[in-house]
């Protein structure tokens, strides 16, 4: 090696300890005096020193002077005293022929790993949040430490993705390492969650991103825009913090105002993003003549799996999920003994979301309607009542488990409940208190189609909730429509066939010589009694408007009309309608 195009080896000059250069194997090292009263870490120099190599240059900080031979033996034994006292203790304890390790070189032996497949599809709402929690502490208590979520959403509820996010930054990812594998798209409150992972694996052809805010029926504009995006916008940077993803690409995919450069680090080589207010402005180290529009301000950004890779959103596009453990293995120098176990959701969190579907909420108003419309048909309480129980039971359920519903929604649909029995049972006719009732049921359930707070209206506020909304409104307008058909038939002409005519529940209305076998309770010696219209008895228990009646011998279910009757009253029978005695209070006289 030369200096000032001569070479200066074993030159005897003078030269004050004031900064020394130590060249060795291409590495530069500055000694600098005591007086300067500055440290330095002498470790690659002891390094060096120990594998045996020899140093090549030393000079000092004047171009007119270098050190000789000896001085450089003793600048050279002062360096490896200093580097014992510097060194920490897997240097000293390193052998003489041990290479230095890059940051991104693989150890020689490799970490044994074991992963584990957590999948997360569909709409992303509180079932599917709960579902991950359970799911990932039974991977982590069987030994994975790489998590591996497949993404496949169009997104979900905004409070769900925060709160799933917010799980794996501040919880999930100090145990494990978590990796958002994307099998088909990332879109919306999908982005989220993807981004809250430390890192991100695309199958090929995969989509990422577009978490706008928006609000159907209504335009976001000025601070109500800025009040939407604010929020999501700081997920975003959480995540982009937390995992070391482009911070300006992650907050382009949620406001659309943003502009954004990708420009060339002259220094390092490489590139960085930044929004159009926050442009670097040193031409020295930033190769600003060359920059690149990546997203426009008219724009929200989401990006293919290649593109992704290239902005380094995504650590890798792979062909399947083998490829990606492979990624793993090589980049993390780890081995993945055995294949991923797959963590599926249970049988009751998909029925839980089954339940909620059109199809299906349809099938179970249908048959709850069916169920109140028999049990009112008939006196006392059966099983059709319990069928109807058991169904809106499941109904309210399933909103509830997935954060549609809540207490307030909950009691209004009970009141609504209890206000229509008090109407059939309590107060004659029907009046204020059944109406009210309609209305508090209608009211209750509609209410369930909207995730909101107690203290809040349950208003479609975004696309997903309106989307919710629909599904939901659409479940119950098919189960309402499929049950006034059901009456229909039942009502027309299901009594025309002879093995269903038992069923039927239709007006029989009889005459006065007509007698017809109804309900009742009977004295062995009278059997064969049968109830015809024009009979007379006397309550046994007062009629509101529903209760029995004594007949002779026979004890029957009879409903009067409009009115109460207490017990011991006379009265006359004055319809027979299925199984059903229509009866009216009569005085003694008549």
């Amino acid at each position: 090696m030369a200096f000032g195009g001569q070479s200066w080896v074993n030159r005897r000059v003078r030269c004050p300890l004031a900064a020394y250069k130590i060249y060795c194997q291409g590495t530069t090292v500055v000694l600098k005096s005591r007086p300067m009263r500055e440290k330095l870490d002498t470790r690659p120099v002891f390094a060096a020193l120990r594998r045996g190599k020899c140093w090549t240059r030393l000079r000092c900080a004047s171009p007119r002077q270098v050190l000789d031979v000896r001085t450089l033996f003793a600048v050279a034994v002062v360096a490896i005293l200093v580097s014992f006292t510097f060194a920490g203790p897997n240097d000293i304890a390193a052998g003489p022929n041990e290479a230095t390790v890059e940051p991104n070189a693989a150890a020689s032996q490799p970490k044994q790993a074991k992963a584990a497949r957590i999948i997360c599809t569909g709409l992303i709402d509180d079932g599917l949040y709960k579902s991950i929690q359970r799911r990932t502490d039974m991977a982590l208590a069987d030994g994975a430490n790489y998590l591996i979520y497949e993404i496949g959403t169009y997104g979900g509820l905004l409070q769900s993705a925060d709160d799933i996010a917010k799980y794996f930054i501040l919880d999930v990812g100090k145990r494990a390492r978590t990796v958002a594998y994307i099998r088909t798209e990332a879109i919306s409150a999908g982005a989220m969650i993807s981004v809250s992972c430390q890192d991100i694996i695309m199958l090929e052809n995969t989509t990422i991103g577009d978490c706008a805010p928006i609000q159907l029926g209504a335009k976001l504009e000025g601070v109500e825009r800025e009040k939407a995006e604010s929020f999501t916008r700081a997920a975003f940077d959480r995540a982009a913090e937390a995992n070391k993803y482009p911070q300006a690409l992650l907050r382009a995919m949620v406001s659309m105002q943003l502009e954004v450069w990708r420009v060339k680090n002259i220094k390092t080589g490489e590139f960085a993003f930044f929004e159009k207010e926050r442009m670097p402005n040193d031409a020295n180290e930033w190769d600003l003549g060359k920059k690149e529009l990546v997203v426009r301000d008219d724009e929200i950004l989401t990006l293919t799996a290649n593109k992704a890779a290239e902005y380094g959103i995504a650590r890798a596009v792979v062909a399947d999920v083998n490829e990606a453990l492979a990624f793993f293995e090589k980049r993390d120098n780890v081995t993945f003994a055995q294949p991923a176990e797959i963590f599926e959701t249970n049988w009751s969190e998909e029925l839980v979301r089954l339940v909620n579907s059109p199809a299906v909420m349809g099938i179970l108003v249908l048959v709850a309607l069916l169920g109140v419309y028999v049990e009112f048909n008939t006196p006392g309480l059966g099983l059709p009542g319990l069928v109807a129980v058991i169904c809106f039971v499941i109904i309210i359920g399933s909103k509830y488990l997935t954060g549609l519903a809540n207490w307030v929604e909950v009691a209004v649909f009970v009141v609504g409940v209890i206000l229509l029995l008090i109407e059939f049972f309590v107060i004659p006719g029907f009046g204020i208190t059944g109406v009210l009732g309609i209305v508090f049921i209608i009211a209750g359930l509609a209410g369930m189609l909207v995730r909101n707070a107690p203290g809040e209206w349950p208003v479609p506020r975004g696309d997903f909730e309106w989307q919710v909304f629909v599904e939901g409104a659409l479940g119950f307008l098919i189960g309402f429509g499929l049950f006034v058909v059901a009456a229909w038939l039942i009502a027309k002409h299901l009594p025309k066939l002879s093995t269903f005519s038992g069923l039927a529940l239709v007006p029989s209305v009889g005459k006065a010589t007509c007698e017809i076998k109804v309900s009742m309770t009977v004295s062995p010696e009278a059997a064969g009694q049968k109830l015809k219209v024009g009979d007379r008895g006397r309550v046994v228990g007062t009629l509101r408007p529903a209760g029995k009646a004594r007949f002779d011998e026979a004890v029957a279910d009879v409903v009067c009309e409009a009115e109460f009757i207490d017990t011991g009253t006379q009265i006359e029978i004055i319809e027979i309608r299925g199984n059903r005695v229509v009866v009216r209070k009569v005085s003694d006289s008549q």
